[in-house]
């Protein structure tokens, strides 16, 4: 269990070191042509009004839950998007998640006794290399 541990911390490290220096955003490591952006490719989810499609097409399915709406900054591809897709259904809370890159959002359904924390889902868009900038809680 140790080595595995210590294997753990060394990849995490090396990773981590490698993102610092490419000045990537949790996928720096790629150097497919085909997956390269700018910053100025980005939506920032401030300046773009309340998704009502995709608000009635995500909660078309759900009952009973509260839905979180993030205004997303840095979010440029459908890696960054699935990035933190993955990270948020390892939340048993969560029932869903919907990511829009063009409008600069994030749509969370969580269960409706869920405290929903901001500070918690900023740290986890931070992480993955993009800004929370806001967000909105709507019950259903």
């Amino acid at each position: 269990m140790y080595k595995i541990l210590v294997m753990f911390m060394v990849f995490t490290v090396s990773s981590v070191s490698a993102m610092e220096k490419s000045g990537g955003h949790g996928h720096g490591s790629h150097n497919d042509e085909s997956h390269q952006h700018s910053a100025d490719e980005s939506v920032n989810g401030s300046d773009t009004a309340f998704p009502e499609k995709m608000f009635s097409e995500f909660t078309s399915d759900l009952a009973n839950v509260q839905i979180v709406i993030v205004d997303v900054n840095g979010m440029v591809c459908d890696f960054c998007a699935r990035g933190i897709e993955k990270v948020l259904y390892t939340d048993d809370a969560v029932k869903k998640v919907g990511v829009s890159l063009e409008l600069g959002k994030v749509l969370i359904a969580y269960a409706p006794s869920t405290k929903v924390d901001f500070e918690e889902i900023k740290n986890i868009f931070l992480s993955n290399g993009q800004n929370a900038t806001g967000y909105i809680i709507k019950k259903i």
